[in-house]
């Protein structure tokens, strides 16, 4: 339901931000996310929980708007280096509520979790003074004056000067249309971008969803479960749904393969700049591929460990790919709208992936990974034949 909230959500402020600005639309997500972040915790059913979690899933699909405006203002030759560095810092705060779920959740609860979690979104708002809107959405919708005055105020914070001269571009009414995307100059690249996401995502959730269900079921070969050793018949261990508290181990576990996500990062950084967008997303894809298929492997828990790593480095830079992408290969007058509707496909495959990674997993172990790794191939060979290459390629104005 979160995901849901964001698919149907994700597509709105897409829209809404091509329409209006980024800059808006990312304020008002904010405030919707942390405000009903906030209110989950005190959630009085599993209903209203769910409800609320959906709500939540509502806000953050407008998160996508602050790598608009950072996209919008980066130079072309350094847009390949600071997006993927973005990784860092959602690196940081999954490890964050790592941390705090296992000091929190053993001693006073979720609800405290939840609510501890709200409050650096709720901080962050004030932050908001210090964010300008993007210059070229305003240069877009013929807001010269605005777009000048953010040129103005970053050129003064670097202690350069404006060049001379009138910022003169022609205003284009058509801004957020979806036919746009699908018009024969992007239909192709719109519809295999599409294809990526939903694999990407599916790939993503899987493996952090399977993290959990390898450490909950003890699914390696070296390893017996503590109910089994100790002969344990009580409800919990005969439970369908395999449900246990983890433990410190468990823990550190999701710590050290959460830390995977950023692994990868220089050769990552390094194989977008060099071998282009296209190139690298496909070798990373197919590379997560075959880690799935490994996780078949009868191995011990380091073995398991180091599996669950690569693979969270490998689907964290198939994500750092196709953010960039996506934000470079459309036109300003339609970029948010592509960029939301891209999140909307990412959406259905974090959908799905529970049920490929705790349903089918329980079922067929080897079924479940064949089903992740045959995606990232689809995948893979979709960004292999991608149209277009954004490499070193402005950004696009307009259509």
């Amino acid at each position: 339901m979160v995901f849901f909230g964001y698919m149907i959500f994700s597509i709105l402020f897409g829209l809404l931000a091509d329409r209006y600005g980024r800059w808006k639309i990312l304020l008002i997500s904010f405030l919707w996310g942390a405000y009903f972040s906030l209110l989950t915790s005190f959630s009085p059913s599993y209903i209203w929980f769910v409800f609320l979690r959906a709500m939540v899933g509502c806000g953050v699909s407008g998160h996508a708007q602050g790598l608009i405006i950072k996209t919008e203002f980066l130079p072309t030759k350094y847009r390949g280096y600071m997006l993927p560095l973005s990784q860092v810092f959602w690196l940081a705060g999954s490890l964050l509520i790592i941390g705090l779920a296992s000091v929190i959740n053993p001693t006073i609860g979720w609800r405290w979790l939840i609510r501890i979690a709200s409050i650096p979104g709720i901080i962050l708002i004030l932050a908001f003074k210090f964010i300008p809107e993007s210059a070229r959405y305003n240069v877009s919708t013929g807001n010269n004056k605005a777009a000048v005055a953010t040129l103005e105020r970053i050129a003064k914070m670097n202690r350069s000067v404006m060049p001379e001269g009138i910022l003169v571009e022609p205003v284009n009414e058509r801004r957020g249309r979806f036919s746009d995307l699908l018009d024969s100059k992007y239909l192709r690249t719109t519809l295999q971008i599409w294809i990526i996401w939903l694999g990407i995502s599916f790939a993503y959730y899987g493996v952090i969803l399977a993290s959990a269900e390898l450490l909950e079921r003890d699914m390696v070969c070296s390893l017996q479960t503590a109910a089994k050793e100790l002969g344990d018949d009580s409800e919990e261990s005969r439970s369908p749904c395999h449900c246990r508290l983890f433990a410190p181990s468990d823990y550190r576990i999701m710590i050290i393969s959460t830390i995977g996500e950023i692994a990868l990062n220089p050769l990552n950084i390094l194989g977008i700049n060099f071998l282009g967008r296209r190139l690298s997303l496909s070798i990373t894809m197919g590379c997560t591929a075959l880690f799935f298929l490994f996780l078949n492997i009868c191995t011990t828990s380091t073995g398991l460990i180091g599996f669950l790593f690569m693979l969270r480095a490998l689907v964290a830079a198939n994500f750092n790919t196709i953010y960039i992408y996506t934000a470079e290969v459309y036109p300003t007058t339609i970029r948010a709208l592509g960029m939301g509707t891209s999140g909307s496909l990412c959406r259905i495959g974090a959908m799905v992936a529970p049920f490929i990674a705790q349903v089918l997993m329980s079922a067929s172990f080897l079924g479940a990974l064949c089903l992740f790794s045959g995606m990232c191939v689809v995948c893979a060979i979709s960004a292999f034949t991608l149209p277009i290459e954004t490499k070193g390629r402005a950004l696009q104005q307009m259509k």
